[in-house]
């Protein structure tokens, strides 16, 4: 099938951060990795002109398409399947409760600056147990910026520079796994930057249990607020008091000279439960 030449006819809209995904290896492969059966439900996040759309259609039993662009939507229509639901909105607007009441299963090709808007938006935040679009999400299936999908799967051995916040949140409420690399020209128009596709799978219980998920979120926040800094450094300069801070390290035998791209989920556990307990 030639996308790349359907593609063509469609102007795309830069503002919107349109980049039709046309290879066709590329889109069996998320069709693949979603291990689609007749009984599923997918919200496609940035349907464009449908290229994913039509192949998502051919294997679930619904696909409901999440697009904002009307004209994009025009095409859309014209898809010749009964089972494709097309919802004109802005994904950071779309409550799942609205749109389904069974489990959904995501595949998103979004625009890569509103990447972290739209995890947590899915997600929700550490310290929102209860968050009614995760609950109705079961995995997710993403195309992002390459450097982003190494942040995404990383972790307290991975480089420095990968393993953030967004690693901490994503990989708290699902498992990560790296699907593979995705060229520039796989995409028309091609970004500037090579892409990745991933799989999000959401736990049914987060990676730690936590007695106090807020002073986790506040702890992982300065700890990568103030990478240059040493942990206790931070953690002080994040307005926790430097003797709680120094107890509560000693306590968890966390050496306070380390930064916080060294610790592991388990690490700002044990730091968060003894800054709690004192």
């Amino acid at each position: 099938m030639d996308y790349l030449k359907r593609a063509k006819k469609f102007r795309t809209k830069k503002r919107l951060g349109q980049n039709f995904l046309v290879d066709e290896t590329v889109i069996n492969r998320i069709i693949t990795e979603a291990a689609l059966s007749s009984e599923d439900i997918v919200v496609e996040i940035g349907a464009g002109i449908g290229f994913l759309t039509e192949q998502l259609a051919q294997k679930a039993q619904k696909v409901i398409a999440v697009e904002l662009d009307e004209e994009a939507i025009t095409v859309l229509k014209k898809l010749p399947y009964p089972n494709i639901e097309i919802i004109q909105q802005d994904i950071l607007t779309v409550d799942f409760s609205e749109i389904t009441n069974v489990p959904v299963k995501v595949v998103a090709n979004i625009p890569y600056y509103i990447t972290t808007p739209i995890l947590s938006h899915l997600l929700g935040e550490i310290d929102q147990p209860e968050w009614k679009n995760r609950e109705l999400v079961t995995e997710i299936i993403l195309m992002v910026q390459y450097e982003v999908a190494k942040r995404l799967v990383a972790n307290e051995k991975s480089s420095a520079k990968e393993y953030g916040l967004l690693s901490i949140l994503v990989n708290y409420w699902c498992e990560t796994e790296f699907i593979c690399k995705v060229p520039a020209d796989s995409f028309y128009p091609p970004p500037k930057v090579d892409s990745a596709l991933v799989k999000l799978k959401v736990r049914s219980e987060p990676a730690i249990q936590l007695d106090n998920p807020s002073i986790f979120r506040q702890v992982t926040q300065a700890a990568f607020g103030k990478r240059r800094k040493t942990i206790k450094n931070a953690l002080v300069m994040s307005d926790f008091e430097a003797e709680k801070v120094n107890s509560a390290l000693e306590q968890g035998n966390i050496d306070p000279s380390r930064r916080g791209e060294t610790l592991s989920l388990e690490d700002f556990k044990k730091i968060s439960e003894k800054l709690e307990a004192i």
